[in-house]
């Protein structure tokens, strides 16, 4: 902030104002923004006439300045503003006029408002940015500091003389501006919710990243930058509704504002075995810092300088596959039996069971997947289950020469839980036919089937082959009892 003794003209006449890296500059005239004078003002409004002091300025400015295309806020009360094309290096911790240092609630409000409002473009706001960097920055300590003999070096900022002359705008905005910051300002956290549950890939779920305040209540409107790894994000709405109304398409990355309660919901699809989730943002620094300008009698200025970045991450471990292991055996023996054709389904022995892209192990006759027993251990395998889930392995057809014990309403099954990464162990027996003590002239036994070689199956292609198999094992059940009553 900066003082002029011609009105609109010699900003950098502008006696100074507060010590502190900030403020914009004083000016208010009860009204809209004034143009720029001499390029460097902003947005702002100018108070007439200026603070009473020796000598007295025409004017104050309590607004922004344009450095180097940049908007920018002074903060040394009183000192000279600084020109459009002033250069200016990395300075010190922001203090008072007076030398000294900010308590801490104080600096921490400045940095909120220069991180949130920093880049405003509405002359209102900007005015009352520059109007509470001065109020921090270069309130008197004493009623001695406002005398009118001082000069402009040792005056200090009369905050209800510059309060009372700006528009109403502008005054609402000084309240509402102060109050966020109290409520809102540093220091800030940020935490990233994983699902409560297992994640499998192509199968989306909420993420969440919050963040919180120095009194850890949520941010709101907080620009927050996602980057995804073994993952995607998107296909939901997600954040506030003013900056987030649509579906995000899927993406690696998304910026997204947070809503009323601090926090963006996403939704993220594993595309690995570790998806993780990074979020960035741009949170106040505890204390903020000025830039000192090379001509060491110009103002210093802060623009949204202060800031910090803030991370936090989340990431979980894709939920392994499982597997059964189902082995079919005799009643009275124990011994394997091949040529069992079982259905894999759900707990409720009619749904089909899941693979681990969730998508229904089914045959092409639209009913659960199939597999036949076949091996020395009457064993199948089937891999690649979504982990966990209960499943059953419920028999479709019995093999031959187990034929007449079989219930088709009441079949042979066994059920139990696959878990991520294990292998479930499951057997289903069947009683054998019984074989006559007396074969009849000229009539044959029926040759019991042996197990082969046992066989393990993904799960692609189980409905195809299970089909085959099944129709395979009908016929052959029909030939072996038509054989058994001759």
């Amino acid at each position: 902030m900066g003082w002029s003794t011609h009105p609109r003209a010699g900003t950098r006449a502008l006696t100074g104002l507060v010590a502190a890296a900030l403020l914009g500059t004083l000016s208010v005239t009860v009204g809209a923004a004034p143009a720029a004078a001499a390029g460097q003002e902003g947005i702002g409004y100018e108070v007439k006439p200026g603070q009473d002091m020796t000598p007295r300025p025409s004017r104050n400015w309590l607004g922004s300045y344009v450095v180097g295309g940049e908007q920018v806020f002074c903060v040394s009360f009183q000192l000279k503003a600084p020109d459009t094309d002033e250069r200016y290096e990395p300075g010190d911790e922001l203090l008072t006029k007076w030398g000294t240092k900010l308590p801490a609630d104080q600096a921490a409000n400045i940095s909120y408002l220069l991180l949130r409002y920093g880049d405003t473009k509405k002359p209102a706001e900007a005015a009352a940015l520059a109007h509470l960097l001065h109020s921090w920055t270069a309130a008197p300590r004493t009623a001695a500091d406002l005398a009118p003999s001082l000069t402009s070096d040792k005056i200090g900022y009369d905050a209800p003389y510059h309060l009372d002359r700006l528009p109403a705008d502008a005054k609402a905005a000084v309240e509402r501006l102060r109050a966020e910051a109290e409520t809102d300002r540093g220091p800030w956290t940020a935490s990233v919710t994983t699902p409560k549950g297992d994640q499998h890939p192509g199968e989306a779920a909420e993420w969440t990243v919050t963040v919180k305040n120095a009194k850890d209540k949520g941010v709101p409107d907080v620009p927050v930058k996602l980057t995804a790894t073994d993952a995607t994000i998107g296909g939901e709405k997600t954040g506030n509704a003013a900056g987030n109304s649509s579906p995000q398409a899927a993406a690696k990355d998304v910026t997204l504002k947070t809503d009323a309660d601090g926090t963006v919901t996403v939704k993220l699809t594993p595309t690995g075995d570790r998806p993780k989730l990074v979020a960035a943002l741009s949170a106040p620094a505890d204390r903020p810092y000025v830039r000192v300008p090379v001509d060491t009698k110009v103002q210093r200025v802060v623009s949204t300088g202060g800031e910090r970045e803030l991370t936090a991450q989340g990431a979980v471990s894709v939920a392994k596959p499982g597997k059964v292991q189902v082995t079919k055996t005799d009643a009275k023996t124990g011994q394997g039996v091949g040529g069992a054709v079982l259905r894999i389904t759900g707990k409720d022995r009619t749904s089909p069971a899941l693979g681990q892209d969730g998508k229904p192990l089914t045959g092409a006759d639209g009913k659960p997947a199939v597999v036949t027993t076949d091996g020395k251990t009457g064993g199948v395998t089937v891999e690649n289950l979504r982990a966990p889930q209960e499943i059953c392995v419920v028999e479709a057809s019995p093999p031959p020469g187990y034929t007449n014990a079989f219930d088709p309403q009441n079949p042979p099954s066994a059920c139990g839980t696959v878990k991520p990464g294990d292998t479930l162990a499951l057997t289903v027996t069947n009683k054998p036919n019984d074989v006559p003590r007396a074969i009849p002239a000229g009539d044959q036994p029926v040759a019991r089937a042996q197990g082969v070689v046992e066989t393990s199956y993904s799960v692609p292609g189980l409905a195809g082959l299970g089909l085959l198999v099944l129709l395979a094992a009908g016929l052959f059940g029909v030939a072996a009892r038509r054989a058994s009553r001759r």
